[in-house]
């Protein structure tokens, strides 16, 4: 009997060993790329929020004054204030995020709440 097939074979679990260890550093890479994404696009959320907050808090000091807090608030949230506009008390702000792929812009909007709306008239009992 021959051994042909045994030699033909040897070595081939290394191979596929190799092939399913560079799949998963692919999987891998882009699940870490999407988790950076996400961070990056809630940072940019955050840094607005607070800044469009920041902004309508101090509108009565002024939209420069006011927009420059929001600036500074942005920066403390690793964000860089984009737009910053004062409407009387609202303030509307984008933010942005991240560089290159990964980055992200968020508007924001903050002012006092509506006027409250009256409750319904209670129904008759029947």
């Amino acid at each position: 009997m021959s051994d042909a097939s045994p030699v033909q074979d040897r070595g081939s679990a290394s191979v596929w060993c190799v092939g399913a260890v560079a799949v998963l550093c692919v999987v891998f890479g882009v699940v870490l790329a999407l988790g950076h994404a996400v961070v990056v696009r809630h940072r940019a959320a955050g840094g607005a929020d607070l800044a469009a907050l920041a902004a309508a808090d101090h509108w009565a000091h002024g939209a420069a004054e006011a927009c420059a807090r929001a600036g500074r608030v942005a920066r403390a949230q690793d964000a860089l204030l984009v737009r910053c506009v004062l409407t009387g008390e609202v303030s509307d702000v984008s933010v942005a995020s991240g560089a290159g792929p990964f980055s992200a812009e968020v508007r924001a909007r903050a002012g006092p709440p509506g006027p409250a709306q009256p409750p319904p008239p209670p129904r008759p009992a029947r």
